[in-house]
This record gives C-alpha cells, structure tokens and sequence, in this order.
C-alpha cells in the first residue's frame, strides 16, 4: 500500500533546522475509538510474519533473486543525510549488525558478531564490553576489533565537524574505546549513562571507511573498502539501476543459500508489469497490485475461458451488442473508429491476460508493517496552536472505523495503536489513548466551545449577540457555570499557567486558519514567536490525568473526571461549557465571523490513493463538529519536504517506523521546538511543532535509566504526555503486502523481525526458473568490499 514516510531505521538526533531536514520524507508508493488504555507488551501480540518461513535443509544451493527497491542508492554510508532505505537494506546484508531486531521488536544479540555484549560497570561510570566472535573477519582478512569501533566513535561522536554526519545519537556519550584482555575484546566506558547502548555500532563500518573525513564522506557514498556479511556488493549500474549483491568468500556463518541477490530501482506503479515479464521475484506492492495477483491464483483453473475481470470486462452485454452493431455498420467512419476501438481492447485484454498467466506464479506475502501512518497537526500557528482544539479534532475522528477501511479488505487486524513510541508486542508498549479520550462528537464540540469555536460564530455580529446573551443568563443565576468560579471553569490565572506544564506553542491562538497559508513565503526561517499564555478555561479532567500518569507506573490513564462521577477519561471542556445543540453541530464553527478551516494536504500521485481515501474520512468526520477542512493536492515528489517538513500544512498523513530503541529515536520525533540564533526554529524531527519541557525531561530520564523497567516506565510516561498534548493521531499500523515467487521462501513480509540474508533461497522442489539474470554490465561502479 502506498504511503508517505520518513526515513526507515534510525532516526536523526542531531538537532536541525527543518529547512535541512528536506531529505527526512520518502514517498513509499505507498472519533477516537473507544480504546482500552492498559495493554502493554507483555499482552498486546505482534503482527505474524509471513515470509514462507522454511528449514535451511529444505532449499536449493545457488540462484538469483531480483528484488525490488525504491533507488539507486546515492550513498552507501548510513550515517549521512541522503542514505535511504535501500543503503539500510544494503548495509543489512553486507556490515555488521552487533544487534538486530526480534519478531517482538526487541534488541536480539548477533551471534555471527557476538559472544556476548553486557554492562559489566554502572560506578562510577557505565562500562559496556563487548566479546567478538573469534571467526568475524572483514573481507581483506582484517579482523573486527576495538580499531574499528574507536574509529567509528570518532567519526559519530560530533566532536570533528568535519564528519558529515547526520546522526550521533548515543556516541556523544561515550568517554574512552579500548582494548578488553584480549584482541577480541572492547571495552567502551561512557562519560554519561546510555540505556540506548544496543544501538551502538550497526551498521559498524570498517576503519577505512570511518578513519578519516575524507574516506567517510566522499569515498563511502560509491565504494566500500571491505564489508562483512552473507554478501559482499559486486557492483553498482547505474544505467541499469541495479544493485548487485553476491556471495562473501571471508563469511564465516552460514553459507547464503543465494549465489546473488539483485536490487532492481523499479517504480511501485511499474512492478506488475516487471513481475509478469519475469524481472522481478519480489516487490512491495499496492493493494491494487496484490489484487490482481490474488485474481490471477483464482483464475488458474478456469481453463482458457474470457477473465472476469481487467480490460473491457466491465462492458455490459447491451454496449458490447452496440460496438459490434457500429463496428459493422453502414456508417464507415462510425463503424471505423468502432473496429478500432474493439482492436484495441481486445489487444489490451490479450496483454492484461498474459500478464495475469505469469502472474499466478506469484504470492501475497502480507503482515504489519513495523510503523504506523498518523494524523499530525501543525501547532505552531492558526486555530491548531490551541490544545483545545487538537484535542477537539482527535476526538472527533474515529480511528477504529480508518484502521478498518485500510487493513479489513486486506485481512489483516485492524486496531489502532495506542501508542506513540511503540507498536503492539514491543516491549515499551502501552495503549494511552485514554489519556485523551475516545471518539466523543459532544465532547468535540464543547471543546471547541470552549476555545471559543461555535456555530454563531461563523457569522459577523452573531457571536457577540451569544456573548451578551451568555452574559445575561450567568445575572440572572441561570448560566451554566453560574456560582462556579472554583471550578474547571473559573479557576484563577496561576492555576491555569500550571497547567500547560512547559506546552509550546508558537503564534497567535486566535490567528484564523486562512493566515496560515501565508507561511509559504520565507518558509526557510519558521516564524518562532512567543509561547502563548496558558489557555484559559482549560479541562481539569486533563490536568488531573496528566499528574496521575507523571505519578508513577501504577496511573492508568484512566483517571476520574473532577466531579463527574465516573472513572471516564478524556480531555473534557470545563464543566460548564455546553456542546452546541444539535441543530447547529451541523453548522461550520467559528471566531469574530471567521469559520474554523484547516488546510489538509495531501498526495496526489497515482499510488497515493489509500491516504487521500482516508483523508476524505477525515474531513467528513471533522464537518460533523462544525469544522471545515480544504484539501490541498500536492506532488508526491515534494509533499513531505515542501510541506510537511517545512510546516505549510494544517492537517497532513504520513508515517513513522517502529524502533527497538524510544527513548533515542521517538525523542527528535517529539522533542519541543527551539528557537534558533538566527530567529529560525529547530524542529529536529517534530513536524508538528507541538511538544514540552516535560515530554523532553522524560525522554532524557530514559536515555540514562540502565534498569530496563524503569526506563520502560519513564517511555510510556512520555507517551502518554503525548496523547495528552494532541500534536498527532495514530490511526492504523501500515499494511505490507509483497509479491514474492511461490518457489522462494524466508522472505517476504517480515514485521519487526530483521531479515536473515543468508537464509533466503528456492526450495528443492521448485526450482529457481530463469533465475541466472543479474542485469547488464553496461554503467557498472566497482563498489567491491
């Protein structure tokens, strides 16, 4: 399925400007629900893998497989800005991978690298050491040891600018490397505790690579000088654009059941065609993709006769009589365009047919993709810059009902994730969306009331009549919070400063959305303006559930609402304040004769239609509390780097991947804004400008808290300040549908689970047909290690 996302495997820490973080976004052509706060990782199950899981002793030695990728890559060192997603696959199977992640998204120790890794010291300082597997070589005949580690840490550790890096996350920790008792020890002693240290060297390149500027820079982005893997890179052709990876000699693990395995650039809406012609053995495809594939199985035994489906078969009998009748009519120049139209259907239905004989050969290998696609809201300027509102859009949208228009048809589950640092089965796990509430179209609305958003307001002169009215009713003792001034509603501005507790947010609450489309000029230095006073009015349900969570591991999220009488939990308008009636909740909402108008932006390419479906949703479900979105189309090629990075978006859906480390890399992702000297704001990886003080001293706490419990419980704290702050929505784990031969096994959707290279190949009983090919020769760059 398509999707937009940043960039898979680890995130950046480092902080930058958002104008340079226009490589973060990769187009991957591709109501709050009711949810049970409480489920961890301990109950919460992961997604199964689905990847023809098979024996080692069940395949064949030797064969090809040409696997589908989105690039070339540009650069071949993972530590720089522009490595995508194929120099992380690259870097998988060719470097060593100290760590690797399990089916539950957890840190697995490699025992192809390691014999053991373990903090051996807490006091007075942190001390990790790592012990080597005897045999790991790099493929000059080098062996690994304490060289490459301290030359890589040097490289990372943001201490020489001049390394190009674009992350460092953990090394800026470290203190001293040096050598164990023996050559196939490393010690490495940390200036500040890092409870991330797992993260540490994987991909870990060679000293060669990492020794100096000029080799780590430039020479790394085409060439490795050694590698250490099941596979070694044979070549780069650029023409051909293809990456081709074959056998390691020096690879002391298992023998790659593989001879080669060929990364081929091919375009998601290219990729049946390429299947059926035989190009391709593996691609991630679209739900239109795997459609036609499953169709295909179908149509294996219907011996010969017309598909059901495809080109012209829609036709209905009548207008099939109709082309025939002006095909063979008197008029020639009808009965001429007539033939040639039913000439090219028939040949188009002739090709369609082809594709779907080769395509039957073919599988749907489908799971839950390690990463969840959200809806974020921009907060730094215009209507969104108020909680209140936040928190009225994300209760307003029905999460379970998206989760179910995506994942259903696919047959895979369809809960929405509860959580903003994890997915279900990860050990960090815990649905908090109580915290916020569920999907509540009153609640909606009375937040929006009490933000000063309501159906009069829309019209000029009409909510000043409102005020006045309201004015009158609380005289005469009448009003809804009249003789309430202690209350959520009327408690005094101390109280209510308290209450954002460190909440950022830049601009003017009461800036209407249309000022917000002013941003596209100068967008290079976001506009950073003082945080706003604390919201007046705001819900004392949140405050108090906010201070449950903050108080230990033992808060549930699900704290009682001041007054109410019920354990309900929720961001809530103040008692009070009453939700419009239901005659004007049709009604668009609005302030001083303004209507609420959020600017939605979405994709527009032709694999981007599940996001704008969901979209459309969206607004449907938000004009059911009064508020009107206008949704903005806009190329693929720019959408993430040109809007969402750079913050011209109200509303925008993109996607996040799982980590087996939240406490380093969900932290840039929520990280609290900052203004720079230049009067521009750092954003790091928090597109929705919406974070705090507190969110970021939680985050920090977990970095350095080396008991694993502790540091858990400090990650969900975090999350559920998250939930509580509204910046994001996560509305549905990403599906992952891949096409795969139905003679290979041990790949295909693999979940949070790291592939294992050496593992893939044909089964015995099925032979690799026509699996020789690895691309021309023509354009090829040695990139040999």
């Amino acid at each position: 399925m398509s999707q937009v996302e940043v960039p898979r495997g680890r995130t950046c820490s480092r902080r930058l400007r958002s104008v340079a973080l226009l490589t973060g976004g990769v187009l991957a052509l591709p109501t709050l629900s009711a949810c049970t706060a409480g489920d961890d990782g301990a109950s919460a199950r992961p997604p199964a893998q689905d990847i023809a899981a098979a024996g080692r002793g069940s395949l064949a030695d030797g064969g090809t497989v040409r696997w589908a990728v989105d690039s070339v890559p540009v650069t071949l060192n993972a530590f720089q800005a522009d490595a995508d997603a194929t120099t992380g696959r690259i870097a998988s199977a060719v470097l060593p991978a100290l760590f690797t992640m399990d089916e539950r998204g957890r840190p697995a120790r490699n025992p192809d690298f390691l014999e053991s890794a373990e903090v051996v010291e807490r006091e007075p300082q942190q001390v990790v050491l790592y012990k080597l597997n005897q045999q790991a070589v790099w493929s000059d005949g080098r062996e690994i040891g304490a060289p490459d580690f301290l030359a890589q840490w040097r490289a990372l550790s943001g201490k020489e600018s001049a390394y190009w890096t674009a992350r460092n996350a953990g090394y800026e920790r470290i203190e001293r490397i040096e050598r164990g008792d023996s050559d196939l020890e490393v010690k490495v002693t940390f200036a500040k505790p890092y409870a991330d240290w797992k993260a540490l060297f994987t991909p870990l390149y060679p000293k060669d690579v990492t020794a100096t500027p000029a080799a780590f820079n430039d020479a790394a982005r085409t060439r490795l000088a050694a590698t250490a893997g099941p596979f070694r890179i044979g070549g780069i052709d650029r023409k051909a654009k293809t990456t081709t990876l074959v056998r390691n000699p020096r690879w002391w693990g298992e023998r790659a059941k593989l001879e080669s395995l060929v990364l081929a650039a091919v375009p998601r809406a290219e990729r049946v065609a390429a299947l059926a012609a035989g190009e391709l053995d593996v691609a991630e495809v679209d739900r239109s993709a795997a459609d036609r594939i499953a169709y295909a199985a179908k149509d294996a035994g219907r011996g010969g006769r017309p598909l059901a489906h495809g080109p012209g078969a829609d036709l209905a009998p009548s207008a099939a009589l109709l082309s025939w009748a002006r095909a063979n009519g008197s008029d020639t120049s009808a009965a001429e365009a007539a033939r040639a139209t039913r000439e090219r259907t028939a040949a188009a239905r002739a090709a369609y047919a082809k594709e779907q004989s080769a395509l039957k050969g073919f599988r749907v290998r489908r799971s839950l993709e390690p990463a969840y696609t959200q809806l974020a809201m921009n907060g730094e300027s215009g209507p969104l810059a108020d909680r209140r509102v936040r928190q009225a859009v994300a209760r307003a949208i029905d999460r379970k009902e998206l989760a179910e228009s995506v994942l259903v048809p696919l047959g895979l589950p369809a809960d929405p994730p509860g959580s903003h640092v994890a997915l279900a089965g990860q050990p960090a796990y815990k649905d908090s969306s109580g915290v916020l509430g569920g999907l509540d179209t009153e609640q909606a609305q009375a937040l929006l009331a009490d933000a000063g958003w309501t159906p009069g307001g829309a019209v000029p002169g009409k909510q000043e009549e409102q005020a006045a009215g309201a004015e009158q009713e609380k005289a005469d003792g009448q009003g809804a919070g009249a003789g309430q001034s202690d209350k959520p509603g009327g408690r005094d501005a101390s109280d209510a400063a308290a209450s954002d507790e460190g909440l950022y947010i830049v601009g003017d609450d009461d800036k209407p959305a249309a000022d917000t489309r002013a941003r596209e000029a100068g967008r290079a230095d976001t506009r950073v303006l003082a945080p706003a006073p604390a919201a007046l009015l705001q819900s004392l349900a949140i405050r108090e559930q906010a201070r449950a969570v903050a108080a230990g591991p033992d808060a549930s999220g699900t704290t009682e609402a001041k007054g109410s009488g019920e354990g309900v939990s929720g961001a809530y308008a103040p008692r009070g304040t009453a939700a419009p009636s239901p005659a004007a909740a049709g009604g668009a909402v609005g302030k001083d004769g303004k209507p609420l108008t959020l600017r939605f932006v979405l994709p527009s390419g032709p694999g981007s239609e599940a996001l704008r479906s969901v979209g459309g949703r969206i607004s449907a479900m938000l004009e059911r509390i009064g508020i009107r979105t206008e949704i903005t189309k806009v190329a693929d090629e720019g959408y993430f780097t040109d809007h969402v990075a750079s913050g011209d978006y109200d509303l925008a859906l993109y996607s996040w991947p799982a980590s087996a480390y939240p406490a380093t890399d969900a932290r840039p992702i929520h990280a609290k804004p900052r203004p720079a000297s230049d009067g521009s704001l750092l954003v790091e990886q928090n597109y929705t400008r919406v974070g705090t003080d507190y969110i970021d001293q939680l985050f920090d706490q977990a970095a350095a808290e080396l008991d694993e419990d502790e540091a858990r419980d400090l990650i969900r704290r975090a999350d559920a300040r998250i939930w509580a702050a509204a910046g994001s929505v996560p509305l549905y784990q990403r599906p992952d549908l891949v096409a795969v031969k139905s003679s290979l096994a041990n790949i295909g959707a693999f979940g949070f689970e790291t592939p294992r290279y050496q593992d893939i190949g044909y089964r015995k009983d099925a032979a690799p047909e026509g699996a020789g090919g690895a691309g021309g020769a023509t354009g090829r760059e040695t990139a040999a290690g």
